[in-house]
């Protein structure tokens, strides 16, 4: 799917997002019910050794606890393997000058704050593993937008917000369509996925993510 980005700004007056039915709901809930239970099951081992390995090479908590705004603005608690250094929020506005992302989002390719271990984590998207338990129980979707913070959807201007609409989804339009850095855009893919969600459109996206994550292109 290709999108413009010329007219991200006219967006708001642009999108009209649809309210899904009763069946497509059930049936992407099924779609991610059975494909995060999969996934855990395979990827158990890689879970444990991953998490083995960010306790015994950086000081600090195996998972990044992070509070997120949910569909229709329900904050949840979802989380990550930790691949920064331990307190590293705090340190998020001396850098802020070299944020490469417009926007709330923060961006940064050489973050300092990230240890070894989690740039190799963050590369194949290994770091992400955990948000699968997230969509088992509901919170997320195997696709859908990007998490947004709470302290980032507080920042966010009122058609932004359009894009919790939907679950936030553990892979995105944004992701394999190459994580443009004009946030505008990114939520313009957002909200054109919404509009145009379909379990085909899923099963898409999900496909694309594969070389994405084997190649490690998550850089």
């Amino acid at each position: 799917m290709l999108l413009r980005t010329e007219h991200a700004s006219e967006l708001p007056c642009a999108l009209g997002l649809p309210q899904p039915t009763e069946w497509q709901m059930k049936a992407k809930r099924a779609l991610d019910l059975l494909g995060s239970a999969v996934a855990l099951v395979i990827f158990s081992p890689l879970f444990v050794l991953t998490a083995i390995l960010v306790k015994f090479t950086s000081p600090g908590p195996v998972f990044f606890r992070w509070n997120v705004i949910g569909q229709g603005r329900k904050p949840f608690v979802s989380y990550k393997f930790r691949t920064m250094l331990n307190g590293a929020d705090r340190l998020r506005e001396q850098l802020r000058d070299k944020n490469e992302m417009t926007g709330v989002f923060f961006k940064m390719k050489n973050d300092p704050r990230v240890t070894r271990l989690g740039r190799f984590l963050r590369r194949f998207s290994l770091d992400e593993l955990p948000q699968l338990c997230s969509v088992f129980k509901g919170d997320m979707s195997l696709v859908g937008p990007r998490p947004t913070q709470v302290f980032e959807y507080e920042q966010l201007k009122d058609w932004q917000k359009q894009r919790v609409h939907v679950k936030p989804g553990a892979v995105s339009l944004w992701i394999v369509s190459g994580k443009t850095s004009d946030f505008d855009q990114m939520v313009y893919q957002d909200l054109e996925y919404v509009r145009n969600w379909s379990l085909w459109l899923d099963l898409r996206i999900l496909l694309k993510a594969v070389p994405y994550v084997l190649l490690g292109k998550n850089y």
